[in-house]
């Protein structure tokens, strides 16, 4: 007697070429703000690239690296002592079609609680992991709006359509310029640190 058991959807996740991950940045809870910021720029040479609130958190970007919107993200709320600081753990593909397709293989596979999301300066999905750890994969879009922004996304949608809607919605968005405009501007930043 044969079972036909279903192998848990982790299992099939290497065999598809439609996509390639790397791993981007890291979010964390944090209890003191001024505190994680002041030891992450002072300390470790890592430059703010935005702040600002989002579902009432306080949140900061920095990054080291002018092509980076950011590597760490600091997220408030965390409880003193809490175990748990980890906010998220954030993997890069390379194109809103290589998102899609990981997308539908998500789908397909019976991942639950999928939440695709536009920032603006990129197209994301957030998951968890079979032991609840969150995790977001996306990709860039061509343009920097103010973060922090997170926006409902249907990936389901033609590649054309989610890139015109996006960049409708960027344009009226404060700080809205072409990525590269941003990155000089970070570039210069980073520059002038002694």
């Amino acid at each position: 007697m044969t079972l036909n058991i279903r192998r848990p959807y982790w299992r099939y996740m290497n065999n598809d070429d439609s996509y390639h991950l790397s791993f981007s940045h890291v979010g964390f809870f944090v209890t003191v703000m001024d505190t994680m910021v002041d030891f992450y720029s002072n300390v470790l040479g890592f430059f703010i690239t935005d702040r600002g609130v989002l579902n009432g958190r306080p949140i900061t970007f920095l990054s080291r690296d002018p092509t980076e919107h950011h590597q760490i993200v600091m997220v408030a709320g965390r409880e003193p002592g809490a175990l748990q600081n980890i906010n998220q753990v954030s993997f890069r593909v390379g194109s809103l079609s290589q998102l899609q397709a990981l997308y539908r293989r998500l789908v397909t596979m019976g991942v639950k609680g999928m939440d695709p999301v536009t920032h603006g300066n990129s197209w994301s999905m957030y998951f968890q992991d079979p032991e609840g750890n969150r995790l977001e994969v996306f990709t860039e879009t061509e343009w920097y709006i103010s973060q922090p922004l997170k926006e409902p996304l249907d990936l389901n949608l033609p590649e054309a359509e989610i890139r015109r809607q996006t960049l409708e919605f960027c344009r009226v968005r404060p700080g809205f310029k072409p990525i590269e405009e941003w990155q000089a501007g970070m570039r210069a930043m980073m520059a002038e640190k002694p």
